[in-house]
């Protein structure tokens, strides 16, 4: 089945996408440290290090379910419980970002999230109910007259 190389797939792009976002939002912190921008009277060293965290946090949780989705390929098994949990979260995080996008970047990265969107979905689909495979129907016995 092409299961295993989705999944492979999948776990491939979580993971160039972690440190894509932990430096996005290191540009962004350089961003409000050097204009020394402040919301509402906030510290712009908390801004700055609220920043640096949801980067971190963000980064982390892309590279953990990076991990779900290599460790369902390689074991060609399907993710526990937390680890579909982590995916569809993953899944619902791209799908508001990407309608966030659309409108502030462009179509382009809107594309890109939806396709990440789709890898993850296709990967927590693939990998369903193992019990729910139809089992071969046995021949029928022929009628005793």
């Amino acid at each position: 089945m092409a299961r295993r190389p989705i999944a492979l797939v999948t776990a491939v792009v979580l993971l160039v996408e972690a440190p894509a976002i932990v430096g996005l939002n290191a540009i962004m912190a350089r961003f409000v440290e050097v204009q020394s921008m402040s919301l509402d009277g906030l510290d712009p060293d908390h801004m700055v290090t609220g920043t640096w965290a949801l980067g971190i946090g963000s980064g982390a949780a892309l590279a953990l379910c990076s991990l779900v989705a290599a460790l369902a390929g390689i074991r060609d098994r399907r993710p526990g419980r937390f680890g579909r949990g982590l995916l569809v979260g993953c899944a619902v995080v791209h799908g508001v970002l990407g309608a966030v996008a659309v409108g502030l970047i462009g179509w382009h990265a809107f594309a890109f999230l939806m396709a990440v969107v789709g890898l993850v979905v296709l990967t927590l689909v693939m990998y369903g109910k193992e019990g729910a495979a139809p089992e071969p129907s046995k021949a029928p016995e022929p009628a005793e007259a």
